[in-house]
Formats: structure tokens, sequence, C-alpha cells
């Protein structure tokens, strides 16, 4: 029994391995919907596509402000998702996220960005997090405060 003890508690005893943007990239509903294209967008914001692709399509995006928990969400593009005509404006929308976020942070407010996208995007939600994401968990792991920890599952 040792002998097999052992490596288990090795392995438990290691240091866990940081998270890169490129492991957030995932399916998290089997084979039709997941996460990808993270981004740090610096100073405590990260961003990333959330896609769906079974019957219907549709991309959002969410930013988030680590610390807090802050997030925009928004849909850039969509097709056979509800009774809309579909449409797909995500190079306009992701062109306002960069204006905003190419100037002082001061001023890219989420409230800001979203103000700026209301006639582009669709489904544009403000929300706080409880739950650290992926994406903050390995661009600003030190920004986690109260939140849940990230962990796949």
């Amino acid at each position: 029994m040792r002998i097999f003890l052992a490596p288990l508690l090795a392995f438990c005893a290691a240091p866990a391995v940081a998270l890169s943007l490129g492991d957030c990239a995932r399916t998290t509903h089997i084979s039709h919907g997941g996460e990808d294209a993270h981004v740090d967008l610096g100073e405590g914001r990260v961003m990333w596509r959330d896609w769906w692709s079974q019957e219907g399509t549709a991309s959002d995006f969410t930013i988030v402000d680590c610390e807090p928990g802050d997030a925009l969400r928004f849909r850039t593009a969509e097709e056979r998702m509800n009774d809309r005509l579909p449409f797909d404006r995500t190079a306009r929308a992701l062109a306002i996220v960069a204006d905003h976020e190419a100037g002082a942070r001061v001023f890219a407010t989420l409230d800001r960005i979203a103000a700026d996208l209301k006639n582009i995007a669709r489904d544009i939600t403000r929300i706080t997090l409880v739950a650290e994401p992926c994406a903050c968990a390995a661009a600003y792991p030190d920004m986690r405060g109260d939140k849940h920890a990230f962990s796949f599952g």
C-alpha cells in the first residue's frame, strides 16, 4: 500500500501549476458550447468569448474587472437562436472595446462601454460575479478577493 500512496502524496504536495489564458479555452457544454479568445486587457481586466453552436449559433463576450468581479456581457452574433433576425456585429463591437481600452482606464468604465455598444450588440447585461473566472485566475490570481476560487469542473 505504501508503494502506491507515496506517488499520490508526492503529487498532492507538488506546487500547483499556474494557469495561462490558453488553459481557459474549453468546451463547457458537451460539443456545442464553450469559452475561448481569453485576453488580458491590462490593469486587472480580462475578456473572453462564450460560443454556442447547436441548432443555432451565438457569440457572447464578457469583460470582467477581476478584483471587484464586475462584469459586462454582450452578444455580438446570433443565428437561429430565437425569432430575431440573424446578425454578426462582432468586428464592430470589438472595435468599440478596443477604442475604450486604448484610452485611460478611468474613462473606460464598463458602463461607458455598455452605452457605446447599445446600438451594436444585443443582450447587454451588467453582473457581479461571486466566483473567480478562469481568465482572472490566470492573469490576476492575486485579485480573487472573497470570490470562490476558480476550478475546472
